[in-house]
């Protein structure tokens, strides 16, 4: 019965973070705008992004002589700019329009994103890794298909729907993004230094 609690609170936790119902209305965004997915590369790359840093982040992190934070907080101004770019209707990395973003920004980072990473790192210290796998792969698998209904879901909502959505989720988006760089700015310096530096 312990095992079917924390197996619950670990799976919840990465749905929560991943948040693929959230970001759905972001990818039929970037459909409507021409772009395209290919969904088994999506799966794959996002799988082994989680893979990766769930049993390697801490040497990457040391390799490079980089914190957890500072990889946080480079991924928290990405997620900045693509909520801008939901809220405004602007595109700073100028994709073509037949493009396949499978990688950039859907794989990375709004999936496998910083905050969903570095949550599964720390999952670590409280749950057995099998149960973070067994999560982590119904989540994957969640994803999956959600984004192989992805073409249905879309035919589905109308423009004025989808914009009313996708400013909503950029508005979110961009929250999240300042909360996950304000959290991580004051782990890199603490909240003195921070005050200090604000100070007039």
């Amino acid at each position: 019965m312990e095992h079917i609690k924390l197996f619950c609170t670990c799976f919840f936790i990465i749905f929560s973070i991943i948040d693929i119902i959230g970001n759905a209305p972001i990818i039929i965004g970037y459909l409507k705008n021409g772009f395209k997915i290919n969904v088994n590369q999506i799966i794959f790359l996002s799988s082994g992004i989680f893979l990766f840093f769930l049993f390697l982040g801490d040497y990457f992190f040391k390799i490079f002589g980089i914190d957890i934070y500072s990889f946080s907080l480079a991924g928290s101004i990405i997620l900045f700019l693509i909520s801008l770019e939901m809220i405004l209707g602007i595109n700073f990395n100028k994709i073509k329009k037949s493009a396949q973003i499978s990688i950039i920004p859907i794989s990375f980072p709004l999936i496998a994103g910083p905050g969903s990473v570095t949550t599964l790192i720390s999952l670590t210290e409280n749950y057995d890794i099998k149960i973070i796998l067994l999560s982590l792969m119904i989540n994957i698998i969640i994803v999956y298909f959600v984004l192989k209904h992805i073409s249905f879901i879309e035919k589905k909502i109308n423009n004025e729907y989808l914009n009313i959505f996708k400013i909503l989720f950029g508005i979110i988006l961009l929250s999240f993004s300042i909360k996950l760089f304000v959290r991580n700015i004051c782990y890199i310096f603490n909240s003195e230094k921070i005050f200090n530096l604000i100070k007039p």
